[in-house]
């Protein structure tokens, strides 16, 4: 019944957010500003499905500066527990596909997301470079799933290069942000869901890499991240036992 009740309110809450943006949005459609406003709507969902949310490295975040943001991609969670991080003027990389996806979908490519098509390899050369250029010149920042599909319980997935060549070109830093594990832990008829660690890490200059040191960068990049949702479990495992502990002893009043 409470995961009924919570789908519904999810459902709900996308529908309101969509017809509402899609009103909002038409005064200044695509602008990038839109992304970080609805994302702070989207930050509410954690609440709807049983999560304590901890936020924090935002300092980290290089603003005004441009950058390339990169997180694990593990499941849709993540549009519960990673919208929070973005940051002003940043938007993220989807596949088309989204845009047909009702209601969601639409709202995606309103706010200023950029749609890219994944299946034609022979243009990624191009569509990096696009991107690459749109960097500076609609003073963005971008946000990209390096790993490019969902992980699923499988760990941080091997990255592929294309983040990492769109930050050479545009001359512009990484920035990681990590998500400690979700798989297995979110289950919508549960009341508590326990916690979860979103984290942003120190820019990482990118300046001394050339286009042929992608793979390199790349590599660099998972072991940081890697070693870091590694720290992140291992600190959501002892968050949640002294939560069970203190929950359990009974109060005492001296």
């Amino acid at each position: 019944m409470l995961a009924v009740l919570r789908l519904i309110l999810a459902a709900v809450f996308v529908v309101f957010t969509t017809l509402f943006a899609l009103i909002y949005c038409l005064f200044s459609p695509r602008n990038p500003k839109h992304v970080y406003f609805f994302c702070r709507w989207f930050n509410q969902l954690h609440k709807i499905v049983g999560l304590t949310l901890i936020q924090r490295g935002l300092e980290n975040a290089p603003t005004p500066k441009n950058s390339v943001y990169i997180s694990n991609h593990q499941s849709v969670f993540d549009f519960v527990t990673d919208p929070g991080m973005l940051r002003p003027r940043a938007v993220s990389l989807g596949k088309r596909d989204l845009l047909w996806i009702p209601f969601f979908g639409q709202l995606y490519w309103i706010t200023g997301n950029i749609l890219i098509n994944r299946e034609d390899k022979s243009k990624a050369r191009d569509t990096i470079k696009q991107v690459a250029e749109a960097i500076h010149q609609r003073d963005l920042s971008v946000w990209v799933y390096p790993e490019g599909t969902r992980s699923k319980g499988r760990g941080l997935l091997p990255f592929k290069t294309g983040a990492f060549r769109m930050a050479i070109e545009a001359g512009v830093p990484i920035t990681p942000m990590c998500t400690s594990t979700t798989h297995n832990k979110i289950q919508l008829n549960r009341a508590n869901n326990g916690i979860v660690i979103t984290e942003m890490l120190a820019p990482i200059d990118v300046s001394n890499y050339e286009l042929q040191d992608a793979r390199a960068l790349a590599d660099h990049c998972h072991q940081l991240m890697a070693e870091k949702i590694a720290q992140l479990d291992a600190e959501v495992v002892q968050l949640e036992a002294q939560a069970a502990n203190h929950k359990e002893s009974p109060n005492r009043f001296v």
